[in-house]
């Protein structure tokens, strides 16, 4: 499977699509298919691209 999240770059702002409780996050880096986002709710947590699409937040 392709990189989902292959534009997302550190400072954007995004959602999980299965885990709306953990809040808004901010992506920190992306890096060979793992990014890593620190989540409002939930800390920091490692998402693996070929498995996970994020949503982007435009609205803050």
């Amino acid at each position: 499977m392709e990189d989902l999240n292959a534009i997302l770059t550190p400072g954007m702002l995004v959602r999980h699509p299965d885990q709306p409780d953990w809040g808004t996050g901010q992506v920190q880096s992306n890096v060979q298919g793992r990014v890593t986002v620190n989540f409002r709710d939930m800390g920091k947590m490692v998402i693996d691209s070929s498995r996970i699409a994020l949503l982007p937040v435009f609205d803050g």
